[in-house]
Formats: C-alpha cells, sequence, structure tokens
C-alpha cells in the first residue's frame, strides 16, 4: 500500500552520483541487498527469478545483488528453496537471469554462500550432517560436523568455481557473503570457532585465514580485474550483541588481510545504519561500520541495514510492518563521503521502483514494505 507521507524533501543527489571502480560503472550509488526468497525448490532459478531482478534494474536500482546462492558442497543451504550456484540447470537459469538485467540496464553480481551449520528456519531438516568450523551452532551448541582439511580444501574450491562460473556468465560482480552467522561467519567468531590448527586462534586475525584463503582463490579464479565484494556482520543470528572487533585496532586486523588478499568493497551490514560503530571514540554521530571500514583500508564500503524503513530487520519476522523514515539521516552520511554505496533491502522487495521514486521526488507514491510481501516473488 502506497504511504500516507512523504518521505523526504532532501536533496537526494548524493544517491544518483555514478560511481567507478576500475571497470565497473554503475549509474548511482544504490544497491538491492540480498534477500533470501527460498523460491527455487530443485535450486533452479525459474523466469520468474529473471523478471523479479529485471524489475528492480529497470526501476533504476544501481547494482543488484542476488539472493544467497549456495557452493558445491553436500550440505550448503538450510532451506530447500535456496538456489545453487552450480550445476548445468542453476547456472542456465542465472544466465537468464543476468541476461535480464543487462538488458534493462542494469548491474548484477551473485552473493555466493554457505549457510554452514545454521539450521532451518523453516523446520526442513537438511539432507545429511551439516558442516563447520568446530561442529558447533553456537558457543556450547554442538551441531553437525567439525570441518577436515580436505571440506576445508573441497570448500574454498568450491567459491572460487561458482565465481568463475559468475564471471563466465556474464555477471558484473560476485559476492562472498561472510556475515550474519554462516559458515565463513562461523570462522570469524570465537564461539563457533574452537579449532586449534591453522584455521581457529585466539585472535580475530588468525581465524580469519579461511576467507583469506577463499578470496585468494577466488581472486585467482576470476583474475585481476572482475570486482569481488565480501559482506561482514558483526552481529550474529545466534547472538545479536557479538562484537568481533570491538576497537578499530582489532578491526584493522581484521579487515587488511581480507583487502590484500583481494576483497575491492566491503559489504559492512549492521542492523541500523546509522548507529555508530565505536561512539567511545568520536561520538554518537560517528562512523558506521562501513565508515570504519573504509577509513581503515581505503577500500570502497558499502553500508546497509534498516534503510527507508521504521523498523529494523528483525521486526520484519515478527509481523511488524515498516514505513520510510530515515532517509535524512543517510543522504548526510552518505554527502560527507562516509561510505560509497548504501544497500536497500525490504522498500525494494515491496518497491522494485523505489530508487526511481526517490530520485524524481515521487515519494507519496512510495509502496511501504509489510511482511507478507515476503511470501511473493514479484
Amino acid at each position: 500500500m502506497p504511504l500516507d507521507r512523504p518521505a523526504t524533501n532532501a536533496d537526494t543527489a548524493p544517491l544518483f552520483k555514478p560511481f567507478k571502480l576500475g571497470a565497473l560503472e554503475l549509474k548511482n550509488r544504490i544497491v538491492m541487498a540480498p534477500m533470501t526468497r527460498a523460491m527455487a525448490p530443485e535450486g533452479v532459478p525459474a523466469q520468474a527469478h529473471a523478471d523479479y531482478y529485471q524489475r528492480r534494474a529497470a526501476g533504476n536500482v544501481g547494482l543488484i545483488l542476488s539472493e544467497g546462492t549456495v557452493v558445491d558442497r553436500p550440505v550448503s543451504r538450510n532451506e530447500p528453496g535456496i538456489p545453487f550456484f552450480h550445476g548445468d540447470a542453476a547456472l542456465a537459469g542465472w544466465k537468464t537471469v543476468i541476461d535480464a538485467v543487462h538488458g534493462a540496464g542494469g548491474r548484477m553480481g551473485p552473493q555466493i554462500w554457505h549457510t554452514g551449520s545454521t539450521s532451518s528456519m523453516s523446520g526442513w531438516e537438511q539432507p545429511g550432517p551439516v558442516e563447520s568450523p568446530s561442529g558447533l551452532l553456537a558457543p556450547d551448541t554442538a551441531r553437525g560436523n567439525a570441518m577436515t582439511e580436505d571440506d576445508i580444501a573441497a570448500t574454498i574450491a568450491a567459491f572460487a568455481s561458482a565465481a568463475a562460473d559468475a564471471k563466465r556468465l556474464g555477471f558484473d560482480v560476485a559476492e562472498l557473503h561472510g556475515a550474519h552467522g554462516y559458515l565463513i561467519d562461523q570462522f570469524f567468531w570465537d564461539g563457533t570457532n574452537t579449532r586449534t590448527d591453522h584455521w581457529g586462534g585466539k585472535t580475530l586475525a588468525e581465524r580469519s585465514r579461511f576467507a583469506v584463503e577463499i578470496v585468494k582463490a577466488v581472486r585467482a579464479a576470476v583474475g585481476p580485474d572482475f570486482p569481488i565484494l565480501l559482506r561482514l556482520s558483526q552481529w550474529k543470528q545466534q547472538d545479536y550483541s557479538v562484537r568481533l572487533a570491538p576497537t578499530p585496532a582489532e578491526m584493522e586486523a581484521w579487515l587488511t588481510p581480507l583487502a590484500d588478499a583481494g576483497v575491492d568493497i566491503f559489504h559492512c551490514s549492521q542492523r541500523r545504519f546509522w548507529e555508530p560503530e565505536f561512539p567511545e571514540i568520536d561520538g554518537e554521530d560517528g562512523l558506521n561500520f562501513a565508515g570504519w571500514a573504509k577509513k581503515l583500508t581505503g577500500k570502497p564500503t558499502i553500508s546497509v541495514g534498516s534503510v527507508g524503513l521504521d523498523g529494523d530487520f528483525f521486526g520484519a519476522f515478527a509481523g511488524q510492518g515498516s514505513g520510510n523514515a530515515g532517509i535524512e539521516r543517510l543522504l548526510t552520511r552518505m554527502d560527507r563521503d562516509e561510505f560509497d554505496l548504501i544497500a536497500v533491502g525490504r522498500v525494494l522487495l515491496s518497491d522494485p521502483n523505489w530508487a526511481e521514486k526517490i530520485r524524481t521526488g515521487a515519494t507519496d507514491e512510495l509502496i511501504a514494505f509489510e511482511p507478507a510481501h515476503l511470501q511473493r516473488l514479484t
């Protein structure tokens, strides 16, 4: 349903500046955030998926990131409808998607994923033992198997193969999902990585070796010029209060090896983009996660978290609808060049023309997010 009020009268020019990184050219700073739809039961995206993403490209989104799409490992997804990014049928489906997006003038990358030891929210029984660094879902919560050296090597190779396929199919970027308590993030977190070998360690930098090796393998597979994005978060679905890097020094030790390995853009997820990462250092209006990542690494960053919403991410799953608040706060941070791109999630799920409506000032036509919209692919 349309909103009953305009969202903003502010100058939205900072959102619509072009962005260029090497061969990647985006017409604006708006990114469609990855949002799990789980509507590909056999792992194969269909024409409905191509139409869904094409509508967002036609609606003036600068860069589209697909829902999480999983690598070629025995139990790499935690819901039956999550799409694969491997196998002839799934890759043919993704070729249809990227051709449709390009036909509408858009740019797109798949988000490449492994769900680790996480369980299904729908109650689906995964078809075999799940894998993770230490056979843990959360601290002191056992689930599945600890990965062997062979498992780790095969998983690194699977990420590299998926990224190479993304480039071959014509995608513009590839994003690695290293956030939110899934496999890569389970290696980062000391609560789920208790290994005593090369893949563990007391420090976050040591526990980042798995991610570093994935990035290196992906870079080798795609060459020097294909952009690699890495999504990260401090919080986990297992514990929203977790902070992997409680200080800038620890964040720098975490992110710098990843940048050196080949990450071009860090996609920094937080529950609310306007919240400062280290308020004890730079105050309540200080840099957010993406701002600090950019400052510490010199790499471009994407910020994400409740853009255009009255509620936060978790409200959607508690039956709460959301409007289009917070635009002014976003524009202020973008105008001061705190981060380079902003990812938008639920509002784009509900309104494929959100970006164009913001650009043209048609804010009275914006469609508010409603939880029922999660059940459709339109």
